[in-house]
């Protein structure tokens, strides 16, 4: 079986933390995803019909 690698540090992959080799790695992947950092490219335009017309539209609790 071929050697996995981290995608992240380079380290031999662990099974339980698949496909990285630590917690550390994992938490470090999540937070580029939160932080923007990796996107899913797409073709559809975003529908801005959702949207308020102006800040006077938005509720304040």
């Amino acid at each position: 079986m071929p050697k996995v690698i981290c995608p992240i540090c380079g380290k031999e992959m662990i099974e339980r933390y698949r496909p990285f080799c630590s917690k550390h790695c994992a938490d470090v992947d999540l937070g580029r995803w939160f932080g923007g950092k990796y996107r899913v490219e797409t073709e559809e335009m975003p529908d801005f019909s959702q949207l308020p017309a102006n800040d006077d539209d938005y509720e304040v609790n």
